[in-house]
């Protein structure tokens, strides 16, 4: 059974981090309709559109900010404390600084553990369904990308011609094994194309060795062959880089997915330890922000404790950015662009929480 002191302690933190969490709700609400309108300026669609989809988008959007949404809730935990003067009067129950901070510690775990369940399962099956239809919507819809058990496959279309294409293996920016099926705007095939390897580094893409049958002839061309396209290796990556879209099952079915096809899987690595590490990384969050308001903003203003910890996050999210950008880029293994940041934000409380118990 939980005590007096931890049902208050929980309680309201639990009640600082849902106000504070409404009101950044309520500010991503704000900017998303701003910027749908602005999408849907052009468009003619039904006027409730809009607003639907900043709703099927905001709960993703507040995801991303729930590791500031910790931290600052922290500090307005603490700032209340030193106003009603709770602290000292928890020192003198015989409460120990550790003991709140430990508390608010496995509070936070728990919390992000129902968050990565339940919360980052909806709001990615509600930002899918967004961006379908705003995929839907867009100018580009008949140019489609999608990766199967059996390998990338491409739908183009240029210079009034439809384009299928079918590769085995993606590496970087080569393409291995393809298969391009080239029909009229009546979908009545008119030429074959097969290439071991073509190189999409830009939309003008080239064919290495290809073999070209029209008309039930067969020819394998000794010069290499460059087809337009509406594609480049740097369109297709950002075609599967919206991670956000993803509940676990799709992540672990696409890591699947791009081993067979030979896709670098670091991206989905870094989006899902990311994601299961988000509860050990709210409650080191935790900790840090405990650390910081007991040993250096005691009696400091309210617009000081915004500030400090504004400007703390700010430098966590750059650290954390340049990390995954390291691990992103191949330069560092994947585990350490998750785990690095973490012990360095762990040993810097660690630090903060010696004699904490006498501040």
């Amino acid at each position: 059974m939980f005590k007096t002191y931890q049902k208050y302690i929980f309680s309201k933190f639990i009640k600082k981090y849902t106000y504070i969490s409404i009101i950044f709700f309520s500010l991503v609400i704000v900017i998303g309709i701003l910027e749908e309108i602005s999408f849907f300026k052009d468009i003619e669609e039904k006027i409730f559109l809009p607003y639907f989809l900043t709703l099927l988008n905001a709960p993703s959007n507040l995801f991303q900010i729930f590791p500031f949404i910790f931290f600052l809730t922290t500090q307005l935990f603490f700032f209340d404390l030193y106003k009603n003067d709770e602290l000292d009067l928890f020192k003198k129950s015989g409460l120990k600084n550790t003991i709140i901070i430990k508390n608010l510690f496995f509070l936070s775990v728990f919390m992000g553990i129902f968050i990565i369940l339940v919360f980052y399962n909806l709001s990615s099956s509600l930002k899918f369904y967004y961006s379908d239809i705003k995929n839907k919507l867009s100018l580009d819809n008949k140019y489609l990308a999608m990766v199967t058990k059996s390998g990338l496959w491409i739908k183009d279309e240029v210079n009034n011609e439809k384009l299928i294409i079918k590769s085995e293996v993606m590496n970087k920016n080569i393409l291995k094994n393809v298969l391009i099926n080239k029909f009229d705007n009546d979908y009545k095939l008119k030429q074959i194309i097969q290439s071991p390897k073509i190189d999409i580094t830009n939309k003008q893409w080239i064919l290495y060795s290809p073999i070209v049958t029209i008309d039930n002839i067969t020819q394998k061309l000794e010069d290499n062959l460059i087809i337009p396209t509406n594609f480049d290796y740097k369109k297709i990556s950002n075609i599967f880089g919206d991670n956000s879209t993803l509940n676990f099952k799709k992540i672990l079915n696409l890591l699947k997915d791009y081993k067979n096809l030979g896709y670098s899987t670091n991206e989905i690595m870094l989006h899902l330890l990311n994601i299961l590490t988000l509860p050990l990384f709210y409650s080191i969050l935790t900790v840090m922000g405990s650390v910081t308001m007991i040993n250096f903003t005691k009696n400091k203003s309210f617009i000081f404790q915004i500030t400090s910890g504004i400007l703390i996050s700010v430098i966590l999210y750059y650290m954390l950015f340049i990390f995954n950008a390291l691990g992103l880029a191949g330069k560092i293994p994947t585990y350490l662009a998750i785990y690095f940041p973490l012990i360095i934000i762990s040993f810097i409380s660690i630090i903060g929480l010696v004699r904490i118990n006498e501040k």
